[in-house]
């Protein structure tokens, strides 16, 4: 039996929401690979410049790997694992904020990240001092980092989020309307 052509029309416009929503969870994965790739970038820019104690080498820290870890190559490395490990971050932001349309939830989140990196995870990085005995500078510029990148992450997701949904939005107000 042949289906009638309003239900047909119907399963068709389904189809291309899936299809967004799919360009869309690769747009998150790729803005978090670039905000960790950009963010780890400028945190190294502000070792380089003695605002920061912190390398992004400290990535690789826990790990023996050699006197590589410690040259141009373990930075390069590191950069590239902290945007590998910012997809994560991203897709967590995407499963449970996407639909917040503040700055605020951003900043949050990326006070949020600088918490769990700095106090929680302190332990699994053998050259990262304690929050006490970190310079000010560090701190300061540290915090900076990471709520510029979860302000990156947060808003440019949730924006994407806010752009599919006025297409759904307006795709659903010109079908009603046909």
């Amino acid at each position: 039996m042949s289906e009638p052509k309003e239900q047909h029309e119907k399963k068709q416009d389904n189809h291309p929401t899936h299809k967004q929503e799919m360009s869309f969870l690769f747009k998150a994965i790729f803005i978090s690979f670039f905000g960790g790739v950009f963010w780890s970038f400028i945190g190294y820019l502000n070792y380089l410049f003695s605002f920061s104690v912190i390398n992004p080498n400290m990535l690789l820290d826990p790990w023996a790997l050699g006197d590589w870890k410690d040259k141009g190559i373990g930075v390069i490395v590191s950069i590239f694992l902290i945007g590998v490990l910012s997809i994560i971050v991203g897709l967590l932001y995407y499963v449970l904020l996407k639909k917040f349309k503040t700055i605020w939830i951003g900043f949050a989140y990326g006070l949020l990240w600088w918490a769990i990196v700095f106090v929680v995870l302190n332990p699994l990085f053998p050259n990262l001092k304690t929050i006490g005995e970190l310079p000010a500078n560090t701190i300061i510029s540290s915090l900076c980092i990471y709520i510029l990148y979860g302000v990156f992450i947060g808003y440019s997701i949730s924006f994407e989020a806010a752009e599919l949904q006025t297409k759904d939005e307006s795709t659903d107000f010109q079908t009603a309307n046909k």
